[in-house]
């Protein structure tokens, strides 16, 4: 029992001991902490101080800079204002020395002024003096000369006039002189310029057309009997076909190149075929104008796409290529028509402007030239109309009505063109005006002829000595043929210069028809 409440004691007594011991180590673990974190407070307020000891230098530091920086702004600004303060005194003391040279001149004016209006009384007054002393001087001249002063003034007026009638006659006379010999001067120019040109006859070359024969029995077939074949020939085609002795060949004459084109390629078709008689070349020369057809719109491609355009009408493509059978004072109009759209695309590209516009417009100006002309209208007008009908651009059409200047230009595309086909036409060689004149001749001999009422077709033929006159037989009998011959001689005698004669033939042919059936 004892030793059990020993034991509890013991017990008790250890717990006790331990729970002193427990006690004891947290009293000192927290005087530690505690300890620690007094020294670390003090820590923190030492480098707080130090921190702020160190901010207070950086301020104080900044503050210095930005001092500096300030008083020498101020300093800056100071200078400036001196030196805008000695420039306002140098410009105050400059406006006072101009405002005293100003008021100088001022009173040097004014006394001037004052000299000048003396002098204007003094100068007045001696006018007035010579006034009356001149017109006591007239009177005297009056009553010595025996004329009033209106008189003397008319006679004078005509003497003057009869001296500068006269001298005018002698600067007339020798202007006249000079115009004469620089004239003569300028034609011996001009003849030896043509004379290197061309060396032959210009119109020879452009008129007529060789076809080879294969054999001399030909040309008798060609001639055909009493000569039937080759006027059906020459009626259907209105060309002169011409038959020598020179053997194998026939040559065909006609100033229409176009006509003379197709005879061409009808008279070798009849060759090759052999078959030849009247309804025969009438059926081959009409198939013959078909196919030249194609060829045109074949011709009036291949220069579209040789200029570069799109967009063409067949009826232009079509007159495009009969314009490779024009010529226009010796130089072919095709020709001509494509270096003008070249200069023109050319120009229109260094004035930037639109080139295919302008090639286009340059392509077209001669455009009415593959028109038949039996009217009074020029090429331009036909041409303009022509386009105004296809619908073409306004700037195509005004070019070809004003190329010549003949009407007034509302587009630079029209100058273009205008300045591009004196170009193409001034080069030396490319016209012959001895072949326009030739080929307008001609074509003046045909106008006349088909103005006449019942007049089917007229050719010139016979280098403009024959004009051939197809007439529709129900409105023209025998005695009207004649009549009508004699009155187109007339007419052609009143209204050309030819040399020599023109021989007028009047054809009326009758063909009745009816099958078998």
């Amino acid at each position: 029992m004892d030793l059990l409440i020993g034991l509890g004691v013991g017990i008790l007594v250890g717990v006790g001991i331990a729970i002193l011991i427990g006690k004891l180590t947290s009293s000192k673990v927290l005087g530690a902490a505690r300890a620690e974190a007094q020294q670390l407070l003090e820590e923190a307020r030492a480098e707080a101080e130090q921190l702020k000891r160190e901010k207070m230098v950086e301020a104080d530091e900044e503050i210095f800079e930005r001092r500096q920086r300030l008083e020498q702004e101020i300093e800056t600004r100071t200078a400036r204002l001196q030196k805008f303060q000695e420039e306002l005194d140098r410009r105050e003391l400059d406006i006072d020395r101009k405002a005293q040279v100003v008021e100088k001149k001022d009173r040097e004016l004014q006394q001037k002024e004052k000299q000048l209006q003396e002098k204007q009384a003094y100068v007045d007054r001696k006018a007035a003096e010579l006034n009356a002393a001149l017109s006591e001087q007239l009177a005297r001249l009056e009553e010595i000369a025996g004329m009033t002063r209106e008189e003397a003034k008319a006679q004078l007026i005509r003497e003057l006039e009869q001296q500068a009638r006269e001298e005018g006659e002698r600067i007339a006379q020798n202007i006249v002189e000079q115009a004469r010999l620089e004239a003569n001067r300028r034609a011996r120019e001009i003849v030896v310029q043509a004379i290197q040109q061309v060396a032959a006859e210009q119109s020879v070359e452009a008129t007529v057309t060789v076809v080879p024969l294969p054999s001399e029995e030909m040309k008798g077939r060609i001639i055909g009997r009493e000569g039937r074949n080759i006027r059906a020939f020459e009626m259907a085609t209105g060309v002169d076909v011409i038959i020598d002795d020179t053997p194998e060949i026939v040559v065909l004459s006609s100033y229409n190149s176009y006509r003379r084109e197709i005879a061409r390629r009808a008279l070798e078709k009849l060759i090759s075929d052999g078959r030849i008689h009247p309804a025969r070349i009438e059926e081959v020369v009409a198939k013959t104008r078909e196919e030249m057809q194609e060829t045109l719109r074949d011709i009036g491609e291949q220069a579209i796409l040789e200029v570069g355009i799109h967009g063409v009408a067949p009826e232009l493509l079509e007159l495009l290529g009969k314009l490779k059978y024009r010529t226009s004072y010796g130089q072919n109009v095709l020709n001509h028509s494509i270096e003008v759209a070249y200069l023109c695309g050319i120009m229109a590209a260094e004035l930037g402007l639109d080139v295919h516009l302008a090639k286009r417009a340059g392509l077209f100006h001669d455009i009415g030239k593959a028109l038949e002309n039996y009217s009074e209208t020029s090429h331009a007008e036909r041409g303009a109309e022509l386009l105004r009908k296809l619908n073409e651009h306004p700037a195509v059409i005004n070019a070809a009505l004003a190329h010549h200047n003949e009407r007034e230009a509302t587009t630079p595309y029209t100058s273009l063109v205008a300045a591009a086909d004196v170009i193409s036409g001034s080069r030396p060689g490319a016209r012959r005006e001895s072949l326009q004149n030739f080929i307008r001749r001609m074509e003046q001999l045909e106008t006349i002829a088909t103005q006449f009422q019942g007049v089917e077709k007229a050719y010139a033929i016979q280098a403009g000595r024959e004009v051939r006159v197809v007439v529709e037989t129900e409105q023209v009998d025998d005695q009207k043929a004649r009549e009508l011959a004699r009155g187109i001689a007339r007419k052609i005698q009143e209204e050309m210069e030819f040399p020599g004669q023109v021989k007028v033939t009047v054809i009326r042919e009758y063909r009745a028809y009816d099958f078998a059936t």
